[in-house]
């Protein structure tokens, strides 16, 4: 019942990390898969992709009415963009704050609307969340904000959408393995690793199956939840 075969999928932020991750899996699962990107286009020549600045609503339009007519209809979105600078809070500007409200959660909320608009049979749109928007992290007052925003936005959406059987929910990851991650910041990799349960980092793939089953049928009674996915790290206790 994970089988997606005969479904298509719209990823955004999928050209690297997370989002290739998740791309990757649902297609691996039988999803037919549109790639958005913003500046960086995939270097796979045979990836189906799309570009789109998705701060603008004419922009988020153009893409999801592409990827209907690419894909013949819209079954899957994953509101997988967005960016996470590192800045304390005593340094935040305004413009700070609203470019990363703008880029994690404005893109969400625009892409929701304007897929929901093309799911007429229903659907399932998932928004990519993180352990940050229950437990905030020194520097990330303004990603931590906007991921805690995103959660909310996933369950008023789920209470909106439910009736045309669109079913809406949040994966949120913890630290995930990336290129160059351990030699730019061995001591937190050390610690993760030391304290999370399953005793190791997350990988693109784990984040991926999480978004495979709630896309698929196997979750067809599930919206309005967070799925957290971090190796257990959220239940160690802080005292």
């Amino acid at each position: 019942m994970t089988s997606l075969h005969g479904k298509t999928a719209l990823v955004t932020g999928a050209t690297g990390g997370i989002g290739a991750g998740i791309a990757a899996r649902l297609a691996a699962h039988g999803a037919r898969v549109l790639s958005h990107y913003r500046s960086r286009p995939p270097s796979e020549p045979d990836l189906l992709a799309g570009q789109a600045d998705l701060r603008e609503p004419a922009e988020v339009d153009r893409l999801v009415a592409e990827a209907t007519d690419r894909l013949g209809r819209l079954d899957i979105v994953v509101n997988n963009a967005g960016v996470q600078p590192v800045r304390p809070l005593s340094r935040l500007t305004l413009a700070d704050w609203r470019d990363v409200f703008a880029g994690t959660l404005d893109t969400a909320f625009l892409v929701t609307k304007a897929a929901a608009n093309v799911m007429g049979g229903g659907g399932s749109i998932i928004n990519i969340g993180s352990i940050e928007g229950t437990t905030p992290a020194v520097g990330h007052a303004h990603y931590a904000s906007a991921k805690a925003a995103l959660l909310m936005h996933t369950k008023a959406a789920a209470l909106e959408y439910g009736p045309q059987g669109i079913r809406v929910n949040a994966v949120s990851p913890g630290l995930i393995s990336r290129p160059g991650l351990e030699q730019a910041w061995p001591e937190g990799v050390a610690s993760w690793t030391a304290n999370a349960p399953l005793g190791r980092l997350g990988t693109p793939e784990d984040v991926g199956d999480a978004c495979v089953f709630l896309a698929s049928d196997l979750s067809r009674w599930i919206t309005g939840q967070n799925l957290t996915v971090d190796g257990g790290m959220s239940v160690r206790p802080s005292w």
